[in-house]
Parts: structure tokens; sequence; C-alpha cells
């Protein structure tokens, strides 16, 4: 039972960083770093959807989402209809955060892949209370000129914490 447990707070401490932090904008020519199947930023660019990011910046966003100074309000950006999302459940990224935090969470990015479209994703070692690194795929949306986390993603983390959003529905 306590594994099962630990499982799903894995998962929703992935999606607090995941929705939090592991989008950018589309500025600059950067190309994205990670394994072979990594498509550069040129690109997404190409086709009108903001740079790829790299996972430097991934993981710097990440680094300034859980920043506990850093309001709600400028956090939602990251969450594919975020602003939308916190009008619905404006406790819906501090319930996330808090997990997080409860359970010693570590995550790190390490690749970023483009997908074609207005699709990508971030692969991500997490662990939770000191316990092995997992890996998990993240999958991002292009929205408003940024690459955001996909909603639907955020909030299974969310039901495997046992938790409800009215931001979810």
């Amino acid at each position: 039972m306590k594994l099962q447990r630990t499982g799903r707070v894995a998962v929703a401490a992935l999606a607090v960083v995941a929705a939090l932090g592991m989008s950018a904008c589309g500025s600059g020519d950067k190309h994205s770093s990670s394994k072979a199947k990594t498509t550069t930023a040129a690109a997404a660019t190409s086709s009108n959807y903001p740079a790829v990011p790299t996972v430097a910046q991934l993981n710097q966003e990440l680094s300034q989402t859980l920043d506990p100074s850093v309001p709600s309000s400028q956090k939602v950006q990251y969450l594919e209809d975020g602003v939308t999302a916190l009008q619905k459940d404006p406790e819906m990224i501090n319930k996330l955060i808090t997990a997080y935090k409860q359970n010693n969470a570590k995550i790190a990015v390490t690749s970023v892949s483009y997908l074609g479209g207005p699709t990508l994703t971030a692969n991500a070692n997490f662990s939770v209370n000191g316990g092995q690194n997992n890996v998990a795929t993240v999958p991002f949306v292009a929205q408003d000129g940024k690459w955001k986390l996909q909603k639907q993603w955020a909030c299974s983390g969310l039901q495997n914490l046992n938790q409800s959003s009215p931001a979810c529905s």
C-alpha cells in the first residue's frame, strides 16, 4: 500500500514540476540538447511554433517555479489553459507544490524532443524521498507562443494523489 502511494506521489510530484516549470517561450535560435530523436529549434520555428527549449532552459525554469516567492499567478503561464485553470481552482498549483515538498521530490529534465506540429515531450528523472530515479515523458503543447504542459497530464497527476480539481473538469 505504501509503495502504491509513493508511486502516486511521484507522479503528482512530477506533474507539479512539469506543470509549473517545464515550458519555455519561443525566443532565440538554440538547439535542444538531448538524444538522437530530438529535433532542433529551427524545425519548430519554421512552422510558426515556439523554439524548442533546451534541457538547461527547462531546468532553470523548473528551479524558478519551485521558488515559493513566485506567485501562482505567474506560474500558470506554464500550464495549457493555465489562467482558466487558476480561475476554476485557485489552489490547484499550491496542492501540487505542497505534495512535491512534503515528499522531498527531486526532478531533472534530461532531454527534449520536438514531435512536429504543436507538440513536444521532455524526459525527466525524478525521485521521491531519496529513492531511485524514475523516468517520465512529459507532453507539451504550443499555446500563446510558449510550450505549456498538457493540462490533461497535470490533472492525471492530481488524480494520482487522490485529489481533484474543478480545473480538470
